[in-house]
């Protein structure tokens, strides 16, 4: 009995019509488009074209890995992604908790919605509210050091700083956000735990700790399972906004360094050959944590 005869039997056969159109869209815009990764292994030119260009092998991956800029940006990407997993996602499961202990309700959905409201705003218009707060010449901070006597500071423009305003930016921008996934784990406690705990006289703070935190540590391995690949991704959107020439040695990640060699110095054919080691390893990156979550007694997304 072939694969047709057994979906009409069970009637399938509308269910199958109704996901064509995402198999489709699927096939065109991530499998066929997976045939221009050959670019990494050729001299790729417009005259040219995919496969009029001519074969060189790996010496475009040994272009980019002898330069010192890529392994600069390589270095500030892996550094400003564990400073982001080292303060963003720990203070987001500590916000959920914190937001979830609320019990006027009224303002406990104010709290939820005042902060998620910075997640919609774009990076250009944050970055912009950056630039005049911190501005050399009338910005707010800069006015107050001068008013205390002290001499004034150019954040943006500052290697110094790069770092601190991009962690404090980007957890005003998207803590509030990522509450949402614990917050919702954290209604499908069963209250019963808590009526217990209570009973046995635990107070809020003991019911947090051993109920509340416990029970949500499933969804706490798949976020983490899910953010690990981004290691090698910040987010070209905040860098992008915030990188000048001033403080380029600390800010260039990946995702700006292939901007400016592919559409700044034409280098398709390196870029091709960086994106593909990138995406080689996010996925090793993404096997290897959900087989240690797994090891440890959490859950895997597979």
């Amino acid at each position: 009995m072939n694969f047709l005869s057994v979906v009409k039997r069970k009637g399938l056969l509308p269910l199958y019509v109704f996901i064509l159109p995402g198999l489709v869209l699927i096939l065109l815009f991530n499998y066929i488009p997976m045939l221009g990764m050959q670019i990494a292994f050729r001299d790729y030119s417009f005259s040219g074209g995919i496969w009029g260009s001519t074969w060189v092998g790996l010496q475009n991956f040994k272009e980019f890995t002898a330069s010192s800029d890529f392994w600069r940006a390589t270095g500030n990407t892996f550094l400003l992604t564990m400073l982001r997993l080292l303060f963003i996602f720990p203070t987001t499961i500590i916000a959920a908790l914190m937001i979830n202990e609320v019990r006027a309700i009224k303002f406990k959905r104010f709290v939820q919605s005042f902060s998620y409201l910075p997640h919609f705003i774009s990076w250009i218009v944050v970055v912009g509210f950056l630039d005049a707060f911190l501005s050399i010449d009338g910005g707010g901070a800069n006015s107050l050091l001068h008013s205390l006597g002290l001499q004034p500071i150019a954040f943006m423009g500052s290697e110094t700083w790069f770092r601190p305003i991009f962690i404090l930016s980007s957890m005003w921008k998207e803590i509030g956000w990522g509450t949402i996934l614990y917050l919702a784990a954290i209604t499908s406690i069963n209250p019963v735990f808590y009526e217990a705990a209570v009973m046995d006289g635990a107070g809020r703070f003991a019911q947090m700790r051993y109920i509340t935190l416990p029970s949500i540590v499933p969804i706490i391995s798949i976020v983490l399972i899910l953010t690990v690949p981004s290691l090698l991704s910040v987010g070209i959107d905040q860098i992008y906004a915030m990188i000048n020439p001033a403080n380029i040695g600390v800010a260039e990640v990946i995702d700006t360094y292939v901007l400016r060699l592919g559409i700044g110095q034409a280098q398709y054919s390196q870029t091709t050959a960086i994106g593909l080691v990138m995406s080689v390893m996010s996925m090793i990156l993404l096997i290897l944590s959900n087989w240690i979550s797994k090891r440890i007694g959490g859950d895997g997304i597979w």
